[in-house]
């Protein structure tokens, strides 16, 4: 197989992310008052039931529009600040963020009951508990991606001490082991196991395969949940990773964590984030919360199928369901 580097403008690296001009967007006041009346035209209405037509946004939704196209054909990952959370009461800010998300793309479920929003906070949860998810903890996260095209977070709230972002382009991980590793990278565009979730109750298959990297109709795709990948290889009815398998994936972590490759920072109340999950990975530093309920670390997250999104190799079919270029694809099976 002849590897070859890519040359994209989601293939930067550390701090050149934050040089971009298509990295941070700011709310201006009179943005967050269009959609401030937006959604207040629909305070009777379930928030299941609003999608982006129901919000009319003509000045912000044109900047949404240019972070939707910056995330699939731009540097991936995208910064929106300015939103005031202390300003309103959770219930409508939780519609006001619904409002920007559903400009971005259409949320899709994340978990069997049909969860849209997913309320990131440590849940407390012992850890032989299968409810247990790592957002719904306070532990330290590694590298990874999320089954949705982008990924977005608003915080509401930050932790007492910790809890840091942060984001690596996979694009720049995959050029940097063309050059150095390439018979791992190999090794990466065969397909690996995942392990059906734990809360993917709605899903029938106990795994399905799909490759760490690909390229498809000339489209890169990279997607990455190291734990389901080893809760796979465990498994009595299925091989051992090999040796091989487990040398690459180790790569892409050392690469990934190495500074020169990432980004680290703090997101910040009203602070909201998204990120492409075919070209980055990211991760989340562990936390201590404050004692007190109401102050503790809370981000409401949403998956995103995205309009412009990508062709993906066939081979991602199990885990998203359709692959052609602009179909609505990722989250989790309603059981």
């Amino acid at each position: 197989m002849s590897l070859k580097k890519i040359n994209t403008s989601a293939a930067w690296r550390g701090d050149e992310l934050f040089k971009r001009k298509d990295w941070l967007t700011e709310l201006e006041a009179s943005d967050v008052a269009e959609l401030e009346k937006a959604t207040l035209l629909m305070s009777d209405r379930p928030l299941d039931d609003l999608c982006a037509k129901d919000y009319s946004l003509p000045a912000l939704g044109k900047k949404l529009l240019r972070i939707q196209d910056s995330l699939e054909n731009g540097c991936g990952a995208a910064m929106l600040r300015g939103f005031p959370m202390n300003e309103f009461p959770l219930e409508m800010a939780t519609k006001m963020y619904w409002g920007i998300a559903n400009h971005i793309g259409v949320p899709v479920s994340q978990s069997a009951a049909g969860e849209r929003v997913f309320k990131v906070c440590d849940a407390g949860f012992g850890g032989k508990d299968k409810r247990a998810r790592g957002p719904n903890t306070s532990k330290k996260l590694s590298f990874h991606t999320d089954r949705c095209d982008v990924i977005g977070f608003l915080c509401v709230r930050q932790a007492k001490s910790g809890g840091e972002n942060e984001v690596v382009s996979s694009v720049a991980v995959y050029n940097e082991m063309v050059e150095k590793h390439p018979e791992l990278v190999s090794v990466l565009m065969e397909p690996f196991l995942y392990k059906r979730h734990t809360v993917d109750l709605g899903n029938d298959l106990a795994y399905c395969r799909q490759p760490i990297f690909s390229i498809f109709d000339g489209h890169f795709a990279s997607n990455m949940l190291r734990v389901l990948i080893e809760r796979a290889y465990a498994m009595a009815d299925t091989p051992a990773m090999t040796d091989l398998q487990r040398r690459a994936l180790d790569t892409i972590e050392e690469i990934a964590g190495d500074p020169s490759f990432h980004v680290a920072f703090r997101q910040e109340p009203g602070d909201i984030l998204f990120f492409n999950n075919f070209v980055t990975f990211h991760r989340r530093g562990a936390f201590e919360d404050h004692p007190e309920p109401e102050r503790r670390r809370l981000l409401l997250r949403v998956w995103l199928s995205v309009p412009n999104n990508r062709p993906l190799d066939p081979a991602f079919a199990d885990n998203y369901g359709a692959t052609e270029a602009g179909a609505i694809r990722g989250g989790m099976r309603c059981g």
